[in-house]
């Protein structure tokens, strides 16, 4: 699977960013940076993970709708597409946001590149959420689901916290 360029018309392999992103989560970044990317890379990738999140949250819909027929299957995915599509200007808040705490905090970054770490992030994120989803899909609440949304979140937040600190140390 690949997703968009980054900026030097050099295709980049999202795959192997996911699983590289695990092992050193600094270099990911930093080779983004290196060969400056684009807002448009950084939008593919938030794209990327916006859609694996729309999968993600497909099992636990099935089984709502299943369990509570008056709102059908259709409806409710809609509404989950919709909700996610909302959220991208919540995402380059939060991307903002972090960038100034950084620059407080004596960052040299950019604003591109707090969102290129937060996107990465997302994006080497999706495919703890596909399991956590089928967990919720499955099993519905439970222990199980609840501790695969803990790794989902402590995988994000050390991934994130890693890309950005790697990004504000680049001018």
């Amino acid at each position: 699977m690949r997703v968009g360029s980054n900026g030097t018309g050099d295709r980049v392999a999202v795959v192997s960013d996911i699983v590289t992103s695990w092992r050193s989560p600094r270099s990911v970044i930093a080779r983004h940076l290196q060969h400056r990317a684009s807002e448009s890379f950084a939008f593919s990738l938030l794209v990327a993970f916006l859609i694996l999140a729309f999968v993600a949250l497909w099992p636990n819909m099935s089984r709502k709708s299943f369990l509570y027929p008056e709102v059908p299957l259709a409806q409710r995915m809609l509404a989950a597409g919709l909700a996610l599509l909302a959220s991208i200007p919540l995402w380059y808040l939060v991307a903002a946001l972090s960038r100034v705490l950084a620059q407080l905090l004596g960052g040299k970054g950019s604003y591109l590149g707090a969102r290129l770490a937060l996107f990465t992030a997302l994006l080497s994120t999706a495919p703890l959420m596909l399991v956590q989803g089928a967990l919720n899909g499955f099993l519905g609440q439970g222990l199980l689901p609840y501790i695969a949304g803990l790794v989902v979140l402590g995988g994000f937040l050390y991934l994130w916290f890693s890309m950005l600190m790697e990004a504000e140390t680049r001018p």
